[in-house]
């Protein structure tokens, strides 16, 4: 193995090939545009070399001794600590079936044999980009996950509340074919929608009998606080206006803006539902809970005028259908299975 050391800091590619020639090709180029090369000549030394290296691409040779290429990634992407590694696949044969093989093994690109410099240089920048993307997503998740956990532990009578909204609420956007991105902002929405809690005196959230108009009047303010708080997020933009008008009503006598029907964002009006049929069926210090049908009946009842009639439609569909199997997932569900739903979402093509 050889480490050719970046004089300008840059990150660090591992080159995995197994002809020598080559292998000094690419150590030239990518030194001379300032990056960190580690050089291997095959499969085991390159897993050896990730596990002790850690870089930042890597580039794969299809065809080596030891364990191939294809094997290399399969592992790889195995491994929790590489599983967002760029990998991106050298192959002196433009094949369609290698092509496909490799991408099923988990590669992110393929670069062929003979290679023009300035495009590999741009698929390797491609690839560090797109794993930033992706790191930052995750410690987004962190935070998210450290914000939910935070409600929990100041309103315990709502113990994973949040969690079984954001299980329904997705499933929700998932039946009515919202993109992607915007399911995340939702599942995101709905994790953090009682974020404002924390700024609302434990007396009241706790308190064992009916609030007060002026209790109310408290607690009415916390999706404002809520908003306030996610605020300095990276891309709170998207979801934060699911946190302030969670509770607005279709027919505009909601709270704290008085939104009506579609003005009010679609995220709000599909979290509302969740957040209604959750406590409704969940035990309170004051009251017992609903059943599941007399939830559902609330919710037809409260179609039109507090909630999005289409939505509400749907939403007692997926309960309906969902209950019926005895062992619905938000039942189960936890701040860790909520972020894997958002994990699901990369894989979903968009759909409007």
């Amino acid at each position: 193995m050889t480490s050719i050391e970046s004089t300008a800091g840059g990150a660090v590619v591992l080159v995995v090939e197994d002809d020598a020639a080559i292998r000094a090709l690419l150590a030239s180029l990518l030194e001379r545009n300032g990056y960190g090369v580690i050089l291997t000549a095959d499969g085991d030394a390159g897993l050896r070399a990730v596990a002790e290296h850690d870089p930042d691409v890597l580039l794969l040779d299809v065809g080596l001794p030891t364990i191939d290429g294809f094997e290399v990634t399969r592992r790889l992407r195995r491994n929790p600590r590489t599983r967002t590694l760029p990998i991106i696949m050298l192959t002196a044969r433009a094949s369609l079936d290698d092509t496909v093989r490799g991408l099923d093994a988990g590669a992110d690109d393929f670069i062929t044999k003979p290679f023009q410099a300035t495009e590999l240089l741009a698929r390797i920048r491609s690839g560090i980009r797109m794993r930033k993307a992706i790191l930052g997503m995750e410690s987004a998740h962190a935070v998210v996950a450290a914000l939910a956990n935070a409600v929990e532990a100041k309103d315990a009578m709502t113990e994973r509340h949040c969690q079984r909204l954001a299980t329904m609420s997705g499933m929700l956007a998932r039946a009515a074919e919202i993109d992607p991105e915007d399911q995340e902002a939702i599942i995101y929405g709905a994790l953090l929608h009682d974020i404002g809690k924390i700024g609302i005196p434990e007396a009241i959230l706790q308190k064992p009998g009916p609030l007060t108009d002026e209790e109310w009047e408290v607690v009415r303010r916390h999706p404002e606080i809520g908003e306030q708080i996610c605020r300095p997020l990276s891309l709170s933009e998207r979801y934060t206006p699911i946190i302030r008008h969670h509770h607005e009503h279709w027919d505009g006598t909601g709270y704290p803006n008085h939104l009506m029907g579609a003005a009010i964002p679609l995220g709000s009006r599909i979290v509302a539902l969740a957040d209604a049929f959750d406590a409704m069926t969940q035990d309170r210090p004051y009251r017992l809970a609903m059943s599941v049908d007399a939830a559902l009946e609330q919710l037809r009842s409260g179609s039109g005028r507090q909630f999005d009639p289409e939505l509400a439609s749907l939403f007692i569909g997926i309960i309906e259908a969902e209950t019926a199997t005895g062992a619905p997932p938000w039942i189960a569900a936890d701040t860790a299975s909520s972020l894997r739903l958002l994990e699901s979402l990369e894989h979903l093509p968009a759909r409007r």
